[in-house]
């Protein structure tokens, strides 16, 4: 009996060590390698102000873990310290957000540099589980009238801000993301030397591009070669989708199918991206939108 338990033993033992080296020997599927992140925009800002319980249940119970908070400087302080430090312990990062079309115009410059100092002086008089844990940026520049006109100097002008943004948001020790059009790559730089998303992508910490249609493959298929520049250089990149009622067409957003349906296209636009390196989730435009649609059940 004493023999046999110690056959057992070690019988068991061997077991062990087996399933042990087994699981070292395969590397971690693309779920268990990284965390995905699924994020939003909240662009009204001042609901945070009476809002916040409200505004992070919603956000919390659709998996959201990154927020982008528009900044607004008519918003006091402490009602950003409250709202950050409570998403905290719901799991929920909030960076500061800022952006428009004109961000990328030299002559708007100040409107770059009020952003920053903004944060700056926020930063330093919040508390560690008060702060922003990141700077995001919507500048979308093609809808200026000088993108048809003068592409070279918009461009060019672009590069320098886009240069400032992300020297100065490391210089606070914050990531720093944008957004970008799914058809960036299809330019190039003024001197042609590599396409314009390329030279973004390499910039900026993370990029999120909006690849706005309302099924998986077509979703997949538009984020695809961005998807692939972001491997290349080391980056991270988000998959966003749209929930907004859209003139461009029915295709463009999830406004029509709901957000039920919403859920399960973005599960397989996961899949279908999850191969690549630089994939490091989905996000959804915007909070109030999808708020809306989903109280809709459709």
């Amino acid at each position: 009996m004493k023999k046999f338990s110690i056959r057992l033993l070690t019988l068991c033992l061997s077991s062990s060590l087996l399933l042990l080296c087994s699981f070292s020997m395969y590397p971690p599927g693309p779920a268990e390698a990284k965390a995905t992140q699924k994020s939003t925009w909240f662009w009204e800002t001042p609901l945070i102000e009476n809002a916040t319980p409200e505004i992070l249940d919603f956000a919390s119970d659709q998996g959201v873990n990154v927020l982008y908070l528009q900044m607004n400087r008519d918003v006091r302080p402490e009602h950003y310290r409250k709202f950050i430090r409570l998403a905290g312990r719901q799991g929920i990062e909030v960076h500061v957000l800022g952006g428009a079309p004109n961000w990328a115009l030299e002559s708007e410059r100040h409107r770059l540099e009020t952003f920053i100092q903004w944060t700056a002086e926020y930063q330093a008089s919040a508390a560690p589980d008060e702060r922003f844990a990141g700077i995001h940026v919507d500048i979308e520049p093609h809808v200026l009238g000088e993108w048809k006109t003068n592409y070279d100097a918009v461009v060019k002008q672009w590069q320098n801000n886009v240069r400032y943004l992300v020297k100065e948001a490391h210089s606070l020790n914050l990531p720093i993301a944008a957004d970008m059009t799914f058809w960036l790559h299809t330019y190039k730089l003024p001197d042609q030397s590599m396409t314009l998303s390329s030279w973004m992508i390499q910039q900026f910490d993370q990029i999120v591009i909006m690849a706005y249609r309302d099924s998986a493959q077509n979703i997949y298929n538009l984020a695809a070669a961005e998807l692939a520049e972001a491997d290349k250089y080391g980056k991270e990149a988000l998959v966003a989708v749209e929930t907004k009622s859209s003139n461009e067409g029915n295709y463009v957003t999830f406004f029509e199918e709901g957000t039920a349906f919403m859920e399960k296209e973005l599960s397989k636009v996961t899949a279908l991206a999850g191969g690549h390196a630089s994939f490091s989730g989905t996000a959804v435009h915007e909070y109030r939108s999808w708020k809306e649609l989903h109280g809709l059940n459709r």
